[in-house]
């Protein structure tokens, strides 16, 4: 095991592509918009505790309830689908009542450590040393935490016209990502049992 620049460069392009938190902005400001209360130093803690328990236990902990990890996307996609609505609709439908207001879901959950970052920690396993992952993966943690920190910012700078086009236009977004992702994992789901079926 040994630490590779070029690796954990790698490495924190892929998940920070993956994870996008600065498409996630408006969608952040949405919920604090809503008077829910985000913990920047929270959610990143919690999102790095899920993400780091998946990377070591994720697959069998999933195989203990006989979940796959197509099924556990397809389960994200619904997920994000929601918030989509939330957002290009102007409605409300998930009702945070926990302690910890939206620090946990939907931001540490699923926005954060979801599906998507969930199949690519595991897919880099293949590629790169454990711990340049692991590297890329804090990094990545820190830099949402700066994010969530900053959208008070971000808000004063675009104004409420600018929070508003911006949670239209990345609805629309986030939608396209649900429903690709419910694609994909579906079409895998069917490769998987079309053997069994034929058989």
């Amino acid at each position: 095991m040994q630490i590779n620049f070029l690796q954990i460069v790698s490495a924190f392009i892929v998940l920070f592509a993956v994870i996008d938190i600065l498409g996630s902005i408006p969608l952040i400001l949405d919920l604090k918009k809503k008077g829910n209360k985000i913990n920047a130093r929270e959610a990143a803690i919690y999102s790095y505790v899920i993400l780091v328990v998946f990377f070591f236990v994720g697959e069998p902990l999933l195989g203990l309830f006989g979940v796959d990890i197509s099924s556990f996307a397809i389960a994200g996609s619904f997920v994000l689908l929601v918030m989509a609505f939330e957002m290009i609709f102007g409605i409300h439908i998930f009702k945070h009542d926990s302690p910890s207001g939206a620090s946990i879901v939907p931001i540490a959950f699923p926005l954060v450590a979801g599906a998507g970052s969930f199949t690519t920690i595991l897919s880099l396993r293949s590629e790169f040393d454990t711990i340049n992952i692991l590297i890329a993966l804090t990094l990545n943690i820190i830099v949402v935490y700066l994010v969530l920190r900053s959208t008070g910012k971000v808000e004063k700078l675009i104004g409420e016209g600018g929070v508003y086009v911006l949670q239209k236009f990345f609805g629309i977004i986030l939608l396209a990502m649900a429903i690709r992702l419910f694609l994909t994992n579906f079409a895998n789901l069917i490769t998987q049992f079309l053997p069994a079926l034929k058989g």
